[in-house]
């Protein structure tokens, strides 16, 4: 089911290695098919060829749910010029308004393109909502074996029960990258959440930082892999396993070809607190960052990498 995404080191089972060495690693034989995939990146396309005026009728809403325009976010803000040359749609789980959830931040009803212009794309899009999350539910079983605790481990109430489980997708036009005059396509940055599913067209560009904190950053290119997922670790199970599976630093440069990805964003609860795990820890090997309110983490990220957030949280 996985392979390494470094040269020479493609034998199945790799999952915990490069989850310690890089926190990115490829699924494949995933069970979601090649075939339902190029269906949904024509849904996509077909959004994103649209006049701005009628994307601009979806625009991101209180819950972020809805279209981002380019540079409306600003992944690495110290380094960017200008924000990210993407544009974005944000899908969410699902919370009717009569839900007691949907007072809270990042829980409501999803927008959705009218259907006279797009009428395939609300039920495409559903589809694989349901069939990322089934799989990165796998993916959570086999990061608990993979730490030597019971496969249902993350399946206790209040952790991903309710999971702020997101789909975005994302255009990049054309535009060539320059990082000495602070142009990405997307910039440096860590993911939030528990992990993330990349699927990409085929372009390169995505590139990791195994060492973020070093002076000389090296960044190492992640080419695509027909069928496979691309999955990075994000910043909440480095702080279940106090730093041992890694959230590592990416970006996204673009080299003046237009391109399109989807990622897939499992996030826990938003009133899960996430703190190291007992077995991750010993007095040699005390926790390295306090507990967090996931949900806290994720707005605290969004505030920072948001233009537009002060205007539409709640």
């Amino acid at each position: 089911m996985h392979r390494s995404l470094l040269p020479g080191r493609g034998a199945p089972g790799a999952t915990a290695q490069e989850g310690l060495e890089t926190g990115f690693f490829y699924v494949v034989n995933h069970g979601i098919s090649e075939e339902f995939m190029a269906q949904v990146f024509e849904q996509s396309r077909k959004f994103f060829t649209l006049p701005l005026e009628e994307k601009m009728k979806v625009y991101q809403d209180e819950n972020f749910r809805g279209y981002t325009p380019i540079f409306d976010e600003k992944l690495d803000p110290a380094k960017q010029r200008l924000g990210d040359a993407k544009e974005g749609y944000y899908i969410g789980r699902e919370v009717s308004g009569s839900d007691p959830r949907a007072k809270d931040p990042l829980q409501g009803p999803n927008q959705w393109p009218s259907p006279d212009t797009l009428p395939e794309w609300k039920q495409t899009m559903k589809m694989y909502f349901d069939q990322a999350e089934k799989l990165s539910r796998k993916l959570i079983k086999l990061i608990a074996r993979a730490l030597e605790l019971e496969e249902s481990f993350f399946d206790k109430p209040g952790m991903f029960d309710h999971p702020m489980a997101v789909v975005r997708l994302l255009h990049y036009p054309a535009q060539a990258s320059n990082p000495e005059e602070g142009l990405f396509g997307a910039g440096a940055h860590s993911d939030y959440g528990m992990l993330t599913l990349l699927a990409s067209d085929g372009v390169p560009g995505l590139q990791i930082c195994k060492e973020k904190d070093a002076k000389e950053q090296v960044w190492t290119n992640v080419q695509p892999l027909r069928g496979a997922f691309v999955v990075n670790l994000g910043d909440m199970l480095e702080r279940w396993t106090n730093n041992l599976f890694r959230s590592t630093l990416h970006r996204v440069l673009n080299y003046g070809v237009e391109c399109h990805s989807i990622a897939f964003f499992m996030e826990p609860n938003f009133d899960c607190i996430v703190e190291c795990i007992p077995t991750c820890c010993s007095e040699l090997n005390p926790p390295k960052l306090p507990p967090v309110k996931s949900g806290d983490h994720l707005l605290g990220r969004y505030k920072v990498t948001h233009k537009d957030y002060e205007a539409v949280a709640k």
